[in-house]
Parts: C-alpha cells; sequence; structure tokens
C-alpha cells in the first residue's frame, strides 16, 4: 500500500490493455459494462503478471449509467476478486472520462496515498437502460412505496399503453438542445472545415488503423473477448471515392459536411492502463513505456464551439510545461469527427482563443489511426490512446507524446507523455 508521504519521482506509464473496439449492437450486445470492464482489468493484470495484493487503487470511468450499479469501479474488484483493500470509485466526464481516471491515479501516486494504480473506463452503447417516461415512472415509484398490495395494484391500474413507450437516450447538450453532431457541422461551417478535409482524416485513420492491424501494434494491445481478437470497425478497403458517396447525418440541407463515414461509430468496448510509482516501478523490474509530464482541462462556452475546448487546453499544457508543439514527436487527437479534428488543428495553427502554437505534421498525428477507425467507446478512448501512444513512444524511441481529447459539455483534456 501507499505509504501515503509524497513520492520525489514520477509517474510511471507501465501499459494497458483493453478489449477489441466493436460497433454497437454486434459482437457485444449481451456483454454488461461490468463483464467488459472485468475483462480489461484482467487482461492488464495478466499481461503484467502484477501481484493482485500490490494493487492500491483503481479508478475507472463511465459516461452512460447503469443505475443497478452506482459505484462500477468497486464491483470490478469484487468481480474479479481481487483484494478487498483495494480503493475504487468511479469517475464521468464524457469523452475525457478514463483521462480523468489516470489523472486521479497519477495524483493519489504523487501523493504517496498509492504506488500501484489501475485507470480506465467503458462503455457499453449495446446494454443501456431502456427508459420509461416521467409519469410512467411516477406510477411504478407509487407502486414500489404502496404499503399494500391494494395500493399497489390501485397505482398499477393507472397505467396506459402510452406509458410503456420507451423514451430513449438522447446525445443532445442540455444546456443547448443540439447533438454533437449538429454542434461540429455549425463549428465546420464557421471554420471552414470542408467535406473533403473531413474525409482525408477519416482515410488516413482507417489506412493507418488497418496497418497496425496487420502488424499487430494495435492487435497487441487487445485482450481478445467473445471470439474476437482485433477492432472491428478498421476498414482497410475504403477510399475518397467510398467515403464521398456517404450522404451527411446531421444537416441534411445540402450544406451538411459531417457523414457517418468521417464521424466515430457508436462503440462498445474497455480500456485499462496500468500506472506505478517510478520507485516501485524499479522495485517490480517493470521497466516503463513513458512518464506524465503533464495534464490540462479546459472548458468554454458550448456556444463558442462544443469541441474546440483543445485549443486552449493543448496550448496552455505546453506553455505551462515549457516545451512546444514542434517538440512533441506523436500528437494523438482523438477523432470524435473528421471536422473537429480540422478545426482544431487549425485553431493551434492561427490561435482561437490562445496564441497560435504551430502546425502539426500530418505523419506525426494519430500514426496508428484514432477513433474513427478504431472506434470510440466514450469513457474507454482516454484510456485507450494513453497506452496506443505510449506504446508507440517506445517503439520510435521518441521523447515527447501529445493527446488531445474534446468532450461534450465543451470540455477537454490534454496530456504529455515523456521518455528519458
Amino acid at each position: 500500500m501507499g505509504s501515503n508521504q509524497k513520492t520525489s519521482g514520477r509517474v510511471a506509464v507501465i501499459g494497458g490493455m483493453r478489449t477489441p473496439f466493436v460497433k454497437a449492437g454486434t459482437v457485444f450486445r449481451h456483454i454488461s459494462q461490468l463483464e467488459l470492464s472485468s475483462h480489461a482489468v484482467r487482461g492488464l493484470i495478466e499481461r503484467f503478471g502484477l501481484d493482485r495484493e500490490a494493487i492500491d487503487l483503481l479508478v475507472w470511468g463511465r459516461v452512460l449509467h447503469d443505475p443497478r450499479i452506482s459505484n462500477l469501479a468497486r464491483e470490478i474488484v469484487f468481480d474479479l476478486g481481487l483484494p478487498a483493500h483495494i480503493a475504487a470509485y468511479l469517475v464521468s466526464n464524457n469523452c475525457i472520462s478514463s483521462l480523468h481516471a489516470a489523472t486521479d491515479a497519477a495524483d493519489a501516486i504523487l501523493g504517496g496515498r498509492a504506488e500501484v494504480a489501475i485507470a480506465g473506463g467503458v462503455e457499453s452503447m449495446s446494454t443501456v437502460p431502456v427508459l420509461f417516461g416521467r409519469q410512467a415512472s411516477e406510477i411504478f415509484l407509487d407502486a414500489g412505496l404502496a404499503r399494500s398490495t391494494a395500493e399497489r395494484v390501485k397505482a398499477l391500474l393507472r397505467l396506459r399503453p402510452r406509458h410503456f413507450k420507451p423514451s430513449p437516450l438522447s446525445f443532445k447538450e442540455h444546456s443547448t438542445g443540439l447533438t454533437m453532431g449538429e454542434h461540429a457541422e455549425i463549428t465546420a461551417r464557421e471554420m471552414g472545415a470542408s467535406r473533403a478535409a473531413q474525409d482525408v482524416i477519416a482515410l488516413r485513420s482507417h489506412q493507418r488503423a488497418a496497418a497496425a492491424t496487420e502488424d499487430g501494434r494495435l492487435t497487441a494491445e487487445i485482450f481478445p473477448l467473445a471470439g474476437t481478437a482485433r477492432d472491428t470497425i478498421v476498414r482497410a478497403d475504403t477510399s475518397l471515392e467510398k467515403l464521398g458517396r456517404l450522404k451527411p447525418v446531421f444537416d441534411r440541407s445540402g450544406s451538411g459536411t459531417i457523414t457517418a463515414g468521417n464521424a466515430s461509430p457508436l462503440t462498445d468496448g474497455a480500456s485499462a492502463v496500468l500506472l506505478m510509482s517510478e520507485e516501485r516501478a524499479l522495485r517490480e523490474n517493470l521497466k516503463p513505456l513513458a512518464f506524465l509530464r503533464g495534464v490540462e482541462f479546459a472548458a468554454i462556452d458550448p456556444r463558442k464551439g462544443l469541441l474546440m475546448a483543445p485549443a486552449l487546453a493543448v496550448p496552455r499544457l505546453l506553455r505551462r510545461c515549457g516545451l512546444t508543439l514542434a517538440e512533441m514527436d506523436i500528437v494523438e487527437v482523438h477523432e470524435a469527427f473528421g471536422a473537429q479534428v480540422v478545426c482544431n488543428l487549425k485553431a493551434w495553427e492561427e490561435g482561437w482563443g490562445e496564441e497560435a502554437i504551430g502546425k502539426i505534421d500530418p505523419e506525426r498525428l494519430n500514426p496508428l489511426g484514432s477513433s474513427i477507425a478504431v472506434g470510440h467507446p466514450f469513457a474507454a478512448t482516454g484510456a485507450r490512446i494513453i497506452t496506443t501512444l505510449a506504446n508507440e513512444m517506445e517503439r520510435r524511441d521518441s521523447r515527447f507524446g501529445l493527446i488531445s481529447i474534446c468532450a461534450a459539455g465543451a470540455m477537454a483534456g490534454a496530456m504529455i507523455l515523456e521518455r528519458p
């Protein structure tokens, strides 16, 4: 257990493991959030031969909540039969949830409250709870609180066929009434992100993810599940012509640019990353892939651009760390939409709320593809990107790597990894 004394060392990224990422409603449609989560954590423990008694902390992310399991992180501990002394809790902040989980775990390590921590997240779009409308909920609640059978029957007799109509989960921003895709269309129009530029981002994502799947770089991160050993959304055979034939999804007025091809798909999956104090990693004879250099979160008014907070988070993080964009050997930008990638790259190049930080060489951007091709289980994406970046930095012997993830609610997270 941690000694509750501040450590003078650094937080080491030992590595990560995850489930395959699959399109929602397919291979994992009957697998729960808990099962997906436990599988990713089990894979991490087995991959690194981790002594279960050595784990101090588990921080887990989730966006779409299952009301039947309030603290999913703690249930992972019990489901895997891990030692009960492991502190475990849940965090939730849309697409940066597992980036928050990793940050919390790192802070605990730096504060001396833990030496060995697991961070990650899960999303199962296939198993989200089906909700009824408010009237039906009130009737069921009254029936549940009834003191006698007669009162319970009386409450249930108020039900009408209309009450059984499901109320689907909405992906609209509560503050604006618009979906993330609708917001992205507005920003794309305002910042001149063309359909062609978005499709190029999507094509490159699929091509690079396909190559990284075939040569084993991506599959090395995957703990096979349900007979599946690779991400199922990657399309090696796509082309600009195929992408160009797809119709816009969010704006069908004739000026829309976002399609199913240049947007991340609804995805099921879980991802976990192992963090340790530098001293503990040395004692365990585990070679860190990288170290956490810095983290930054930012938030803006959604009406200024729902997915534009990375335009602030990244420049602020670089400035605080005394580094430049040009020094980042690899830049991992979460691909919620091709439009959002194009707009944030433009913001960094020209300045948007912060001073311009420069242009990114396309060869350094998402070298193994990203969320458009690999998939985007909301709360699992941050841990997946940390793992992918750290592995690729080790392979290339890179000095610095940058992560940028936008999130609903007009927020963003950025992280820098470094190697000696």
